[in-house]
């Protein structure tokens, strides 16, 4: 990876307002694709994802080989989605394989490159976190297929957009207390995304008891808490770089989204 880049440090207004955005648009994405075209649309959704965050990871955090990082994330992503199609009942075993794979192959890869080897622990760890990202962003369709999967989906596909959103505007005009120097976050914002999140669930609730309620506001804060936190560890990605550019924002669009995924799965799965 390349040298991090900290003299140039980006306003608070260029960190926040294309991610912002990107949010709008991933969350329309996944919404409405599976609304209007179920399962392909579904798909298509989701491989678009995987492949931007594949391009940006890459792009956004100078992973040295390059050409062999696009093409492992792309491989994963793909073995990835199909594992989680071809069986007839959802499940998340297939993973283990493509993560197994991905990472022995992604050893290999930075082994081989040409000598001196810069960076080269620092490649894998992308390359290996990349890996895991897009098979989280896989998990998506296997919530889709559980009972009651695809209202599962569109919920935690809101909940987790509306603390993304929240989180970057808050942190747009007051990111207090801020949570490390030289990143553009505050506590303020973490708290309200949380918060943003339980009301998405709460509004997706068929009325129920209050302990259904209760159940639904914790499906919330679960989804809101995990995106909004790898948000703040998106943001830092960001700082580091200190510059802007297309990759970036869509890191933090996607990025928290792959993290929520599997704790979709978990609480649609128990729901279920």
């Amino acid at each position: 990876m390349t040298p991090p880049v900290l003299d140039d440090a980006l306003s608070s207004r260029a960190q926040h307002l294309p991610a912002a955005v990107l949010v709008v648009v991933v969350t329309a994405l996944l919404t409405v694709l599976p609304a209007t075209s179920g399962e392909l649309g579904r798909l298509l959704a989701v491989g678009v994802l995987q492949l931007a965050l594949v391009a940006a990871w890459v792009v956004a955090t100078g992973i040295r080989g390059f050409v062999g990082a696009v093409a492992l994330g792309v491989a994963a992503a793909a073995g990835a989605d199909v594992a989680m199609l071809l069986p007839d009942r959802p499940g998340l075993d297939g993973l283990l394989a493509v993560l197994g794979l991905g990472f022995v192959a992604a050893v290999v890869h930075q082994m081989t490159r040409p000598s001196p080897r810069v960076y080269l622990v620092a490649s894998l760890a992308g390359v290996v976190l990349l890996l895991c990202s897009v098979c989280a962003l896989a998990v998506l369709l296997s919530v889709g297929r559980l009972e009651g999967g695809e209202r599962a989906l569109g919920t935690a596909v809101l909940a987790v957009g509306a603390a993304l959103l929240v989180g970057h505007l808050v942190d747009l005009v007051l990111p207090r207390p801020q949570l490390a120097a030289g990143v553009p976050r505050g506590v303020l914002a973490l708290v309200l995304a949380v918060a943003a999140a339980i009301g998405v669930a709460l509004l997706r609730q068929d009325g129920g008891t209050p302990t259904d309620t209760l159940a639904a506001a914790a499906r919330g804060a679960a989804l809101g808490g995990v995106a909004a936190l790898m948000a703040v560890g998106a943001s830092y990605v960001v700082a580091e770089r200190g510059r802007t550019g297309w990759a970036l924002p869509v890191v933090q669009a996607v990025l928290p989204l792959a993290a929520a995924a599997p704790v979709a799965y978990a609480l649609a799965l128990q729901s279920a």
